[in-house]
């Protein structure tokens, strides 16, 4: 059995639903689903922490999942 893995935003104590990499080459951002491993270079969040996600000028997200609702 897996454990569940939490947002790598602190403080936040939320289920990861999907996981954050960048391409520097590219200047891309990109939202995908949950990896099977923590990833040293990447980032696990939930969806209300990847729904707010901003990128440096000059660069883009790039979303490949379907977020659920956001928290209230």
């Amino acid at each position: 059995m897996q454990k569940v893995r939490h947002c790598s935003r602190q403080t936040c104590q939320h289920e990861a639903t999907v996981t954050l990499s960048y391409s520097y080459a590219d200047s891309t951002a990109t939202i995908g689903p949950l990896s099977e491993y923590r990833e040293p270079h990447a980032y696990d969040l939930c969806d209300y922490h990847a729904a707010r996600l901003t990128a440096p000028q000059g660069w883009r997200v790039v979303y490949t999942v379907e977020l659920k609702a956001e928290r209230t």
